[in-house]
């Protein structure tokens, strides 16, 4: 199981301050060297904190596996196109959030995806959907050509008890749908220590992406340690 670690939240302390500093780049040698396979980053379309210059450094990075996260705008897609990232995911922005709060509705916007996935697809781009584990929005991402979905675990990493339970069991079942569907399926966001070894049982999933979790452990072991663990938990 692969590791991708968002670097986002490195870029959310810099632009607290409008300094130049700390620079999310030089988080990505020490998140290779401790097991991760990707680095994963969003450049919104408010730029709350990655930046267009974080994004083309990153892109520019040789042997780099980016991962692209962005809204499904004409300017996002025109970015992707021309800095073709290895990979990118699509996602659902709304300015007012705090972070993303769900899957998108591929079943809605079927159309306009479609064409976004073919773009990026035609520029080499392995595109990915972030969505629920819903079956309409995962046979609706086979449909319109995405390689990968990236199943949206914030509903079972903010419940407990029961209501977790029944979530977990809507991510297996589809992980295993996704999977039979032909799609590559990945997993993320709210992720901690505590609640990722459920997500690693799921034999379907090949990747997370976990951001928040890491940078917040970093505060206290450092960087190279908060992803170590974090692999670690993976391995076992």
């Amino acid at each position: 199981m692969y590791l991708g670690v968002n670097i986002d939240h490195i870029a959310t302390i810099r632009q607290a301050r409008g300094t130049a500093y700390p620079d999310p780049l030089a988080a990505v040698p020490i998140c290779l060297a401790a097991g991760a396979s990707s680095i994963t980053a969003h450049l919104r379309e408010d730029r709350r904190h990655i930046q267009d210059h974080d994004i083309e450094r990153l892109a520019a990075t040789p042997g780099l596996h980016l991962n692209m996260e962005m809204g499904v705008t004409d300017e996002m897609v025109a970015i992707c196109e021309r800095l073709k990232p290895v990979a990118c995911c699509l996602v659902p922005e709304k300015r007012e959030e705090l972070t993303t709060e769900g899957g998108l509705d591929v079943v809605a916007h079927k159309a306009r995806l479609a064409a976004a996935v073919a773009r990026l697809s035609a520029a080499g781009v392995r595109v990915s959907m972030f969505i629920d584990p819903i079956p309409a929005q995962i046979r609706a991402s086979r449909d319109i050509g995405a390689a990968v979905v990236e199943l949206h675990t914030g509903h079972y990493a903010n419940l407990t008890g029961e209501a977790q339970a029944r979530e977990l069991l809507a991510l297996t079942a589809g992980a295993k749908l996704a999977a039979d569907a032909g799609l590559i399926v990945h997993a993320g966001h709210g992720l901690t220590l505590a609640n990722t070894p459920a997500i690693c049982a799921l034999p379907e999933v090949e990747e997370l992406n976990i951001g928040h979790a890491i940078i917040a452990d970093a505060i206290f072991k450092g960087l190279h340690q908060a992803v170590a663990d974090f692999k670690a938990v993976m391995v076992r």
